[in-house]
């Protein structure tokens, strides 16, 4: 992928500036995931971000049955993530 001019500086600034926000192993984090959903049983690639910390637990909606999950994830020291995905409880 190549950045606005052509080059690709744009890509290296960012994955630079990623690097900053969460320096493990050689720098380079998990950015996806591959779940299923606890409801529908749908395959569903979800898009991580590493800037936000080693340890994360939000919500996120199945892009195909709209259910809501708890989602957490859990980086390692050499930056590869383990997600998992339950049923929303409220």
């Amino acid at each position: 992928m190549r950045g606005s001019n052509g080059n690709g500086d744009a890509d290296y600034h960012q994955r630079e500036e990623l690097d900053e926000d969460f320096p493990l192993g050689d720098g380079t984090a998990d950015l996806d995931a591959s779940v299923e959903c606890p409801y529908c049983g749908a395959a569903v690639e979800i898009a991580l971000d590493p800037g936000s910390g080693s340890s994360q637990d939000y919500v996120e909606d199945c892009e195909v049955c709209c259910q809501p999950w708890q989602v957490v994830v859990r980086y390692d020291d050499e930056g590869h993530a383990e997600v998992s995905v339950t049923p929303l409880v409220e």
